[in-house]
């Protein structure tokens, strides 16, 4: 007779299970880092730096001293991140840099493979910067969203809005003032110009990437008529509610606060449902980057 309780028998499937989860998990974000830092391998090579037009950061830096030394721009996108990479592991953590690492390996590998593949839109630096940036925020949006990063700017970004009143954001858009300026001198102005038309194409995809086009949206509803409202809200937008207890800052009066989340194309039906109740009611719409638990699936709009 086995000596093996049930309890050492139920667990092993557990662990298996939890096991082949993160096998999946892992190998999800690993192919998410490889088609990224290839899609922007193509968008440098094919778009990008045919017509003159860089990125911010790192990897602008690193096209303009191409340009200048005429070596293989893959070098200077190891070199010139690897500082900033070896501080992204003391600071960040061992799993950002290691999936870091890879994005960078795999962007600056595609670069040199596809220095020599003519540009898709020769001489047309509007069409490189537009297309050219859609598909490097899409390849940039899929790594970060993975865990890594493809630019060393945004590790310094990072660092540096912990000791500082400036967001992430604004510090990289005061870093990319000087790399822009930097690329008017190195290609002219007009490409300059045209470098930022690629960054914020470029912004905004990473943006989509990250958020999805059904970016989600917290509403906070204070009205008289809230069971009203509430009940419309489920009946007609398909969402669960929360009512919350508050109190009027002025007045001291109790109210009731409605909270929900919806989506960004649920907003303008959300706008109509609460206008036909109270066209006197406050309404507060936030943006929301990630929705997770609770009861947020739903059923139809009517």
């Amino acid at each position: 007779m086995s000596n093996v309780s049930v309890k050492e028998l139920t667990s092993k499937p557990d662990r298996n299970v939890k096991s082949s989860v993160f096998s999946l998990k892992l190998l999800q974000r690993i192919v998410m880092i490889l088609v990224g830092a290839a899609l922007m391998a193509v968008s440098l090579e094919v778009f990008l730096v045919p017509n003159g037009v860089i990125d911010g950061g790192i990897t602008g830096i690193s096209i303009m001293v191409s340009e200048l030394t005429h070596l293989p721009l893959g070098i200077f996108l190891t070199l010139l991140n690897l500082p900033f990479l070896i501080l992204g592991y003391k600071q960040i953590g061992k799993t950002f840099a290691l999936s870091t690492l890879l994005g960078i390996v795999v962007m600056s590998i595609g670069t040199s493979l596809l220095h020599h593949v003519p540009a898709l839109t020769p001489g047309e630096p509007l069409l490189g910067a537009v297309f050219g940036g859609l598909i490097l925020g899409v390849g940039v949006g899929l790594v970060i969203r993975s865990g890594g990063s493809l630019d060393g700017t945004e590790i310094v970004a990072i660092l540096l809005s912990e000791k500082s009143p400036l967001s992430v954001g604004q510090i990289v858009l005061f870093i990319n003032v000087f790399i822009f300026a930097g690329a008017g001198f190195v290609f002219g102005w007009p490409n300059a110009l045209y470098s930022m038309i690629a960054y914020y194409i470029a912004m905004k995809m990473i943006d989509i990437v990250n958020e999805g086009l059904d970016q989600s949206k917290s509403v906070w509803i204070i009205s008289e008529k809230y069971r009203d409202i509430g009940s419309a809200l489920t009946d007609r937008l398909g969402r669960g509610v929360t009512f919350l207890d508050g109190e009027g800052g002025f007045s001291g009066d109790e109210k009731k606060i409605i909270f929900v989340v919806i989506t960004r194309l649920e907003e303008a039906k959300l706008k109509s449902i609460v206008e036909d109740w109270d066209p006197h009611a406050f309404v507060a719409i936030g943006n929301i980057h990630d929705v997770k638990g609770g009861r947020f699936k739903k059923k139809g709009i009517h």
